[in-house]
């Protein structure tokens, strides 16, 4: 398949320092317009921080967490009643990456994208914009000088190649900056 579906449209992306404003901003807009929001952060340990900031940031949003360390029932339970609608965001670890289609939601916000690869943050944004909706992704990053050169590689790809059907580009970028490999070695 060569082409997207025709009322999709590309996905606003944003690469650059968390920004609390920026994240209240979002969250309200996509709110607004009665969808849902996806908030990536990649370690249990320290996810219930995040949610204390998002409560503080936006505490006019209904937000539940969704990990795989929970029992799998209990996290059944949580993704349905997301995607009934019943919380405004769903803050998770990457677990949200493959499989997860809720339509309402158009707008993702990733903490700590530095830490991931760059066919993550890929599968990670064809989360939202899987409507004829505007969706937005954002992806956040401690400061210029404390991240790898590669991880700011990966993130100026995902900010240029935004269009639909980019993902051939960003896979030969990928390819670039990780070598090829070895299909013979041991």
């Amino acid at each position: 398949i060569q082409t997207p579906p025709e009322e999709r449209l590309p996905i606003t992306t944003h690469v650059g320092t968390f920004d609390e404003r920026l994240v209240r901003q979002a969250v309200l807009r996509e709110m607004e317009r009665g969808g849902q929001v996806f908030v990536v952060h990649n370690r249990v340990q320290t996810i219930n921080l995040l949610r204390e900031k998002l409560e503080r940031i936006v505490p006019e949003a209904r937000i539940v967490i969704g990990h795989g360390q929970m029992d799998e029932r209990l996290l059944e339970n949580v993704m349905m009643a997301f995607g009934n609608g019943e919380y405004d965001i769903l803050l998770a670890t990457s677990i949200i990456e493959s499989g997860l289609d809720i339509p309402n939601a158009n707008t993702l916000i990733v903490d700590r994208a530095d830490l991931f690869g760059m066919s993550q943050l890929y599968q990670l944004r064809g989360r939202v914009g899987r409507s004829a909706q505007q969706a937005y992704a954002y992806f956040f990053h401690p400061a210029i000088n404390r991240m790898t050169d590669d991880a700011r590689m990966r993130l100026e790809t995902m900010a240029e190649y935004v269009d639909l059907g980019s993902g051939f580009q960003i896979a030969m970028r990928d390819l670039e900056l990780r070598g090829a490999g070895d299909i013979l070695s041991t």
